[in-house]
C-alpha cells in the first residue's frame, strides 16, 4: 500500500515494475544506422536480470559488407554473460543485478550500443522478456 492508504499498482495486480533497453547493433558508428538485437530487462522485487539476443546476419552485412559477425556475437554474448553475473562477466560479475543493468545500460559509442531505458510492469519477468525480443527485435 502507498501513502494514504491507496493500492500501488503492484499490490492490486500481482505485477512488478520492471525496466529494459534495446540492444541495437550499429555496424558503422560514423552512418548511425543501426538495427535491434537483444533486449536486456531487469526487475528489481523479483531479482530477475536476463538478456535475449537475436541477430540477423543479413541485415548486418546489408548495413556493412565487412561487418565483423564474430566480433558483434561476442559483445551480444558478453551482455547476456554480464546478466547472468559470476566470475565469467569480469569485473562488473561481482555487482548486484541493478548495478549490472546499470553497466549494460550505460551510453557507449561501440557496435553494440543500448538504447533507452523503458519501464513496464510484470507477473513473469522471462515471458515478457521473450516477447519483448518477439515484438521489438524479430
Amino acid at each position: 500500500m502507498s501513502e494514504g492508504g491507496r493500492a500501488t499498482p503492484a499490490a492490486t495486480t500481482g505485477r512488478d515494475v520492471f525496466e529494459y533497453a534495446l540492444l541495437r547493433v550499429v555496424p558503422r558508428v560514423e552512418r548511425g544506422e543501426s538495427f535491434n538485437a537483444g533486449v536486456v530487462l531487469y526487475c528489481r522485487t523479483r531479482s530477475f536480470l536476463a538478456a535475449r539476443i537475436h541477430l540477423d546476419e543479413d541485415r548486418l552485412r546489408v548495413l556493412d559488407p565487412d561487418a565483423d559477425v564474430v566480433g558483434v556475437r561476442a559483445a551480444l554474448a558478453a551482455a547476456e554473460c554480464v546478466c547472468l553475473g559470476g566470475p565469467a562477466a569480469g569485473a562488473a560479475g561481482a555487482d548486484d543485478a541493478g548495478r549490472r543493468f546499470r553497466w549494460l545500460v550505460a551510453p557507449r559509442s561501440t557496435v553494440v550500443q543500448p538504447g533507452p531505458v523503458h519501464t513496464g510492469l510484470t507477473a513473469d519477468p522471462p515471458a515478457d522478456l521473450d516477447r519483448l525480443l518477439r515484438v521489438l527485435v524479430r
